[in-house]
């Protein structure tokens, strides 16, 4: 076994993969598919597994034939059987009316979750890597998740195994040099049609000067993961006494609370409600919130409002519309904080 695959190995059995029996491996010919499926074809005694190939033509580009064949001779030297379709993603973005990525995404995942339940895969694995995670953190700070971007890509989301969590773009093309395997190259991972591959040219030079840069990432994003699992162990801990959710809005108990407390708090709640609010917004609305939480009056901020029960023991907080009943004095719409 050489070293790559047996650091692989360890990694895989120190997270925990838990991943055994028939995998189903999503190869598309580029570097990053050809070699989780070499890495997983090595160890896959070791790992107790069957592997059967996927590979999809998304018919966008001229050589995705090439790509097709590709994959079918290496799938014949490895004596593992394919599975293969060709998916019509223009015609499926024109209907569903969006964009090309994200229409091949849906149209690939449909039927590679079709293809795992027919063979009996457990798995499905992709070749998503240390790279991948970077960018899709930096996508998500672009587009203001706060802490929440942080958290590592995961190696087992539902169906998706991605083994290679833990492992670099590069290292795994010196990998297949290493063992005279050839790789296929997509041209259009290059054009900037693509929020992640205008992050990838920009990355290009930043890991020249910080060439550690994903595996100190990836590090500080474990911390951060463990630092939020603990907030929310707490924020869950106050759930029926502190704070409730009811009928739409986030019920609070008047008292004492901290701004940190409330940003937790909020963005657990909100999440639960499927409006995740962003967090230059959560630090906005803790410190208003925090001054008026002992008070019998109601307040709007933006398009949230605060209205008192009856009794004043407890405080609503809906986003969106305004909340009726006795004690509430009015909408109060505006850009900030209004009394």
């Amino acid at each position: 076994m050489k070293r790559f695959e047996s650091d692989l190995l360890a990694q895989i059995q120190r997270r925990g993969d838990g991943v055994s029996g028939r995998v189903l491996v999503a190869c598309s010919g580029g570097g990053d598919s050809v070699a989780l499926l070499i890495l997983l074809w090595s160890l896959r005694r070791s790992l107790g597994l069957e592997l059967t190939v996927a590979h999809v033509d998304h018919g966008l580009r001229p050589e995705s034939e090439a790509d097709a064949e590709f994959v079918r001779q290496l799938c014949r030297a490895l004596d593992l059987d394919l599975a293969e379709a060709s998916l019509g993603v223009k015609a499926h973005a024109a209907d569903r009316g969006i964009g090309v990525e994200m229409a091949a995404r849906e149209l690939r995942w449909d039927w590679l979750r079709q293809e795992a339940l027919g063979t009996g895969a457990t798995a499905v694995a992709t070749g998503h890597t240390l790279d991948d995670h970077t960018e899709t953190v930096l996508i998500r700070l672009a587009r203001g998740g706060g802490l929440g971007s942080l958290r590592p890509l995961a190696p087992r989301q539902g169906p998706r195994w991605s083994p290679l969590v833990e492992c670099r773009r590069g290292d795994l093309r010196d990998y297949l040099r290493q063992r005279g395997v050839p790789w296929r190259e997509d041209p259009t991972n290059a054009e900037p049609f693509t929020a992640r591959n205008r992050w990838r040219t920009l990355l290009e030079d930043i890991r020249r000067e910080a060439p550690d840069l994903d595996r100190h990432l990836f590090e500080t994003h474990l911390q951060a993961e463990e630092a939020q699992a603990l907030a929310h162990r707490l924020v869950a801990s106050w759930r029926g006494s502190r704070w409730s959710i009811g009928d739409g809005e986030v019920v609070f108990a008047a008292g004492s609370w901290t701004e940190s407390e409330l940003r937790w708090t909020l963005e657990t709640a909100f999440r639960e409600l499927g409006h995740p609010l962003e967090a230059s917004l959560l630090r906005g609305l803790a410190p208003w919130l925090a001054i008026r939480l002992g008070a019998v009056r109601s307040a709007s901020w933006g398009n949230f409002f605060l209205n008192p029960e009856p009794g004043g023991r407890y405080l609503h907080l809906r986003q969106g519309s305004p909340p009726s009943g006795p004690g509430y004095t009015g909408p109060g719409m505006g850009r900030g904080p209004e009394e």
